[in-house]
Formats: structure tokens, sequence, C-alpha cells
């Protein structure tokens, strides 16, 4: 299908997750030595971490009760629960008053966006043409970046004492993410459903109006006929939903490799984003000094390198293939963080040239964890492709994600730098072993229709 402003519109609506992911993720980062202040929440270090596990859990269990919702409910119907669950949540913890209100606060905020990431990868995925398909979902996945730096801004005047008083700060700085949703929630309702789920549900009717709406809207806006339809064909045999033995069966047994292969990608990218990102702001006041209200400016150059990493690789997933590249920007990811935490254990860095590291790895490295996205939302049938992403997020959260902020909140409230250093090691190895694992099994899927690399169950004999 010829690019239309169609497919602008759906990449907006829908990728905007992850500017509110970003947000979300920053605002904690940044607020975190605000809220040990006695004049607000009065939190502790392994508190702030504990804070950052309960959103990531909150995100494994939304993302696993809103995956199964949407490969059975639809994708349309599911993001938008998903981001009005979001709303209410991030509402919520701008009135926080202790500690376990904004720890639980946060879970439901996470919950709301664990669920949005498998209703949105899978939409994405099913309306973006295959040519393009891997840069589009690595540089909408690096949006988050820039949620980040919309909120690295906004907490540089909202968390200065002279314009707002400490504990009314943070809570408009979360109020900001509630602000935005309301006009996501908008934009959203121009969205269609996949036309692929409405096929194997048996509403075909209704998945070829919107397909016929999209080509009116290329040609229209290519002044130019569309180009023939592929040969190959496949016959549907329409079904309401999938058993979970079937869905075990797939997982587990068809698609072994594929499934360690995503258990892989996933458990190294969230170890190494969760670990390092949750807790950046605690590394920059505890080692280097940086008062809390300036730590924002930090985080900008930071964010700035994780946009721009998937932005200027995105590229080479679909020209060189995704196989080489994943490869690539893991292996690369982890030599670099072991380098960057030998000089920190050494004491060679100081809050900037940290920061200059920082954003050098993680230009990379974005465009790492936005492949892992990527990969489980490419290799596994149509029938189950939301709850595989929620699968394969909540197995690599649960396994690299949730306990490495609260762990490395512990190593950072020791004040030692040997072991924090040990940290990094435990990171940099995940990410190599990761790229050990898609340099085994890796899938070639560019360039590839979502049913030529896995037929849909509806579709077999």
């Amino acid at each position: 299908m010829p690019w239309s402003r169609w497919h602008w519109l759906v990449i907006v609506a829908l990728g905007i997750t992850w500017v509110l992911d970003g947000l979300e993720v920053t605002l904690a980062g940044a607020v975190a030595a605000v809220l040990k202040e006695p004049g607000t929440l009065h939190l502790t270090d392994a508190q702030v971490g504990l804070a950052a596990t309960f959103y990531l859990a909150g995100a494994v269990v939304g993302a696993l009760v809103f995956g199964y919702a949407t490969d059975r409910l639809g994708r349309k119907r599911l993001f938008t629960v998903t981001l009005l669950l979001y709303l209410v949540a991030t509402a919520l913890t701008a009135l926080s008053w202790n500690f376990p209100a904004y720890a639980l606060f946060r879970a439901l905020t996470g919950a709301g966006i664990g669920g949005e990431y498998t209703a949105i990868n899978s939409a994405i995925d099913e309306l973006i043409p295959a040519r393009v398909r891997g840069r589009v979902d690595l540089i909408v996945n690096s949006t988050f970046w820039l949620g980040a730096a919309l909120g690295s801004a906004a907490t540089i005047y909202l968390l200065n004492p002279n314009y707002f008083a400490p504990d009314r700060g943070w809570r408009f700085a979360f109020g900001i993410g509630a602000v935005l949703g309301l006009g996501i929630l908008f934009l959203r309702h121009f969205v269609p459903e996949s036309p692929r789920w409405l096929m194997i549900h048996g509403r075909w009717k209704e998945a070829e109006e919107i397909v016929q709406s999209v080509e009116n809207v290329s040609v229209d806006a290519r002044s130019q006929s569309l180009p023939l339809p592929a040969p190959e064909t496949i016959r549907i045999h329409p079904r309401r939903h999938t058993p979970w033995r079937e869905i075990m069966h797939e997982v587990f047994q068809e698609y072994r490799q594929r499934s360690l292969l995503g258990l892989a990608l996933m458990i190294a990218q969230a170890f190494f984003y969760n670990a390092i990102f949750f807790t950046y702001a605690l590394v920059l006041v505890s080692f280097y000094g940086v008062p809390a209200g300036q730590v924002s400016l930090y985080l900008l150059p930071f964010a700035l390198g994780n946009v721009l990493g998937p932005f200027m690789l995105g590229r080479f997933f679909d020209i060189i293939g995704r196989k080489p590249m994943i490869v690539a920007t893991y292996a690369i990811s982890g030599v670099l963080l072991a380098l960057a935490g030998w000089l920190f254990q050494r004491g060679a860095l100081t809050a900037v040239t940290q920061t200059i590291a920082w954003t050098t790895i993680f230009f990379v490295a974005s465009a790492a964890a936005s492949s892992a996205y990527l990969t489980v939302s490419e290799i596994f049938p149509l029938e189950i492709r939301a709850l595989a992403i929620a699968l394969f997020y909540a197995a690599g959260t649960l396994a690299g994600g949730v306990g490495a902020p609260a762990l490395f909140g512990m190593l950072i409230g020791t004040g030692s730098r040997t072991f924090l250093f040990f940290g990094y090691l435990l990171g940099s190895a995940l990410m190599l072993l990761a790229a050990l694992a898609e340099a085994n099994w890796g899938v070639k899927a560019e360039q590839r229709s979502l049913e030529s690399i896995a037929t849909p169950l509806s579709g077999r004999e």
C-alpha cells in the first residue's frame, strides 16, 4: 500500500503511547530525589527503587490481562480502555499522600501502560506496510524518549523551588500526563480496528470497508492507481477466540526457538534500561553531588540520544536486515556499558562525562530495546500476537526488570562505586547473551508480510 496521511494518523494516534510512558518514567526518575525530602513524601532510597518496581509489576499484570483481551475483543476497544486507566491512575498519583498510596497508584499507572504495549504494538504492525515496518516500529518505540525529554523539560521548571513549593511541583508534574492523555483519547477515535483481526473473526465486510477507505486515501494522495495485489492467498476459517491449550502449544512447542529468542531479548533490554534509567537521578545526586532540582538538565541529552538512535539506525533494520542489526546493537550496547562502568568505578568520570557516556550507550541501546518489541510482535501468529507480546514483555520484565531498580537502589545506597560497577557488568553480560541468542535463532522478517513470517492459526488447513 502506498504511504499516505492515513498511515501518519495511525503512527501519531497510537505511537503517542510511548510518549506517555517516557513521560511517566522520566517524571518518576526526576522527582525521585525530591520525594526524599522531608517536605514531600520523605521516601528512602530503597522506597524510591521499590516504587519503580511497583510500576513495572503493574505493567506486567496489565500487559497479561489486556494482552489476552486484545486478541479476543479487538485492538481498538482495548487501546481505549487502557488509555482511560492510565489517565485516572496518573491523576491519582499526583494526589498521593504517603508511600503506600504512591506505590499503589504507580502500579495502576503501569497497568494502563502495560496494556497499551500489547494493543498498540499489535495494531501498528498490522496496519503498516511490510517494506517499512521495521523502521516505523523502531521509531514509534523511540518516541518514549520524546516523552522523556518533555518530562525533563517540565521538571526543570516544576521542581524549581523558586517557582513551586517542593510538595506541589512534583504533583503538577504528574498532572501533565493526564492532560496529554485527554487529547490522545480524542485522536484515537479516528483509528479503525485492524482489518486482519476483523477477518479472522468473520467480520470481512467491515475489514473490506476499512481497506477500501485506506486505498481511496492513498490514490488521492498519489494520483495514481494502486499496485496489483500479491498473488498469494490464505483461506481463513473464522474463530471467536483461541483456546489456552492452543496458545501454549504454539508458544512452547511450535515456536519454541522463537520463544527463547523473544525471552532473551526482553530480559536483557528490561534489565539494561530499568536498572539504569530508574536510578539515573540517584547516581547523579549520590556520586556527583548534582542538586535534585538540576537532574533534569542531565536527562535531556540522554533522552535526545535515545530518540536519535532508532531514527538514524531504524532504516537499516529493513535494508541490512533484522538479524545482523539486532546482533550488532545488543553487542555494542553491552560492551560500551562495561567500559563506562569501569571508568565510573575508577572515578574517571564527572557528571557531564557520565552523561555523555550514557547518551552514547543508549543511542545504540534504544534501537536494540525497540527491536525486542518488533521481534516478538512479528514472529507469532495473528491470533496470539498481542498475548505473545504480553507474555514476553511480562517474562522479560519479571526476570530482568522488576527487581533491577530495587537492586540498583540498594547498590547506590551502599555508596560503593565497586558494587555499582558489578551491577553494570551484569547488565552488560545480559546484552551480550541476547546478541548470541539472536545470532543463533534470529528470524529473517524484513520486507515480508506478517502472514509469511507466521501463518495465522485460522489459515492453516
